[in-house]
C-alpha cells in the first residue's frame, strides 16, 4: 500500500477528484492548505496599497491504496491537475506499512 499526497491547485479538486473516482478509488481527505515553492508569492494591491502575499492557496489531497494503482493515481492526478504554468503542485509518495479499519478491524488493503 501507498500514501499519496498531492498538493493542487483549489480550482482542480473537482476534476481530480471525480478522475480519481472512476479508477475506483473509494476515498480521499482534502485539507486547505497555504504555501509556496518556486512560485515564491506575488503582490497584490488593496486600498492602493501594495502587499506581498507569501503564502498561496492550495488544497492538498491525501488517499492510501493498493499498490496495483499508484501509477495510475499519480498519471490521473499529472495530467488534470497540471495547468502548465509555475505553481501547479507535488505529488509524494510514502510506503504505508498497515491500515486498519476502526469500525470492523479490517487489516490492509481490505481496511480501504
Amino acid at each position: 500500500m501507498k500514501k499519496i499526497e498531492a498538493i493542487i491547485k483549489p480550482f482542480k479538486l473537482d476534476e481530480v477528484k471525480e478522475a480519481l473516482q472512476e479508477i475506483g478509488l473509494q476515498g480521499i481527505t482534502v485539507t486547505e492548505v497555504k504555501g509556496f515553492g518556486r512560485q515564491k508569492g506575488h503582490t497584490e494591491l488593496y486600498r492602493g496599497a501594495e502587499y506581498v502575499v507569501d503564502f498561496l492557496p492550495k488544497v492538498k489531497i491525501e488517499f492510501v491504496c493498493s499498490a496495483d494503482i499508484v501509477e495510475r493515481a499519480i498519471d490521473i492526478i499529472l495530467n488534470t491537475a497540471r495547468t502548465g504554468r509555475i505553481g501547479d503542485g507535488k505529488i509524494f509518495v510514502i510506503p504505508v506499512e498497515n491500515a486498519i479499519r476502526i469500525r470492523t478491524g479490517e487489516n490492509g488493503v481490505e481496511a480501504l
